[in-house]
């Protein structure tokens, strides 16, 4: 048993009247976050103004308090003479964007003075009407409501239908292992959905292969290889819909869309070939995601260990050729659900180290070539002949690195380890061609020195 937090999402079946309602708690939180934004920037304008006059740090204005106690505590004093509509919408709707706005301001802070590590966050944006529609409640009257289990209820909302049944969740509920937290309203893809966070207790079975090891490598010949010689299709979801979606975009662009400069008002057939454009990237993510899950699903429910290797997915979308293919596989979604999904049922994840070569390396002698290019798909070793599918060699090296590293025991999740030898020995040698590619004529061939591979050079990570 494991206390966890899960979301449960329904579609929404909304009155036009209630989907008028979920637009103006939607809106309301919008202006919320728009109005402590201004306040922020204007305190900071305010203070480098004072700063560039050399006004002393006694005699600057005051920061202003970012986190959503004081933010929320500011708003009661002046809604009623910003916003005296805010009667019209729940509390929640406008707590819920200065929580957004709080928080989005903690991790500007934070990646500025350097406290949050990775990629800089950027000061936060005034959010517009084109902005994603959302509203979060965390209190109230909310929840599950209705004997035949397919309607949700919403302060100042009501009860709302939903597609699909809510059983699942309302008997979890019922017999109190499960605690909904809060509920979140979000309009995506055309539809109306509510997620609720829910605190549940998770009665996971255990893998019915507990002392089982699988490596995974992930590519886009094939969405996945598994050490044991099994090779998962691409489905290419993308790639299907693609005729689709151009026929729709020319569409689009012979129809009269918006201009910012004149003002113009886009036709109402331009709006629904936009609409439709929507609901196709919409089908292409659902069918992606639930194939990942089923994935995902099935190695965590079969094996003990699953060894993935730690891939720069943002690197190797730099890659102006293979970005496209590389985001349509969702390489990144797949290991996080593998890794949420094996901590529910008691399994290990190994994260492979993320220079190690796996496709390098033979997983029958050990020797690592030097070099290997993208488009050589069958691994030959010069050292005992070992010859080898190249995803399937990777996917070995990956469940082989696991026993080596931890004698045999499955190693802790999410831990990444030292998996090269020192000094990287049985390298072998890669000869160069004179006067081919290395424009040296006559230059005699001798050992490749070793290049320090950067981040963005996805020639040996792509699979």
């Amino acid at each position: 048993m494991t206390m966890v937090l899960q979301a449960y999402r329904y579609a929404l079946d909304p009155t036009v009247a209630q989907e008028a309602v979920l637009r103006s708690h939607c809106g309301g939180q919008r202006y919320a976050y728009n109005w402590g934004l201004a306040r922020v920037k204007a305190n900071l304008a305010q203070r480098a103004a004072e700063v560039s006059c050399r006004l002393a740090e006694a005699d600057l204005t005051p920061w202003l308090n970012w986190s959503a106690y004081s933010l929320r505590k500011d708003w009661n004093q002046a809604k009623n003479a910003v916003a005296p509509w805010w009667g019209e919408n729940s509390k929640e709707a406008y707590s819920s964007g200065l929580a957004n706005l709080a928080t989005a301001l903690t991790n500007w802070n934070g990646s500025r003075t350097g406290k949050i590590k990775g990629q800089k966050v950027r000061f936060p944006r005034f959010k517009g009407k084109r902005a994603g529609l959302s509203c979060r409640f965390t209190t109230g009257c909310f929840g599950l409501t209705g004997g035949d289990r397919r309607h949700v209820k919403l302060p100042r909302i009501g009860a709302m239908r939903t597609h699909e049944s809510t059983r699942k969740l309302a008997r979890h509920v019922e017999r109190g292992t499960a605690r909904i937290r809060s509920a979140t309203v979000a309009y995506q893809g055309g539809r109306w959905f509510c997620s609720f966070s829910v605190e549940i207790d998770r009665h996971d079975p255990a893998p019915t292969r507990p002392d089982s090891v699988v490596g995974v490598d992930l590519g886009i010949k094939s969405l996945a290889v598994l050490s044991t010689g099994e090779v998962i299709a691409n489905p290419r979801h993308l790639d299907v819909a693609l005729r689709e979606l151009r026929r729709l975009q020319r569409q689009a662009a012979r129809r009269i869309g918006p201009d910012r400069r004149t003002r113009r008002a886009p036709s109402a057939r331009w709006r629904k070939t936009q609409t439709r454009i929507r609901r196709l990237h919409t089908a292409v993510a659902n069918a992606r995601r639930d194939g990942l899950h089923k994935l995902s699903a099935r190695l965590v429910r079969t094996h003990g260990v699953i060894a993935l290797e730690d891939l720069h997915v943002a690197g190797m979308l730099r890659h102006r050729r293979l970005a496209r293919h590389i985001g349509g596989v969702g390489m990144g979604e797949l290991r996080r659900q593998i890794t949420y999904k094996t901590e529910w049922a008691g399994g290990r994840v190994h994260l492979a180290d993320r220079w190690y070569p796996s496709s390098k390396t033979c997983s029958a002698c050990g020797a690592v070539k030097a070099k290997l290019r993208l488009s050589e798909r069958t691994f030959h070793c010069d050292q005992c002949g070992f010859v080898v599918d190249r995803d399937l060699n990777a996917a070995r090296n990956l469940a082989q690195m696991v026993n080596e590293v931890t004698g045999g025991m499955s190693s802790p999740s999410y831990g990444a380890t030292q998996n090269e030898p020192d000094g990287n020995p049985r390298k072998t040698r890669s000869t160069r061609a004179p006067g081919t590619a290395t424009g040296r004529p006559g230059h005699q061939a001798g050992p490749t020195p070793h290049r320090k591979v950067k981040a963005h050079d996805t020639s040996s990570r792509v699979s």
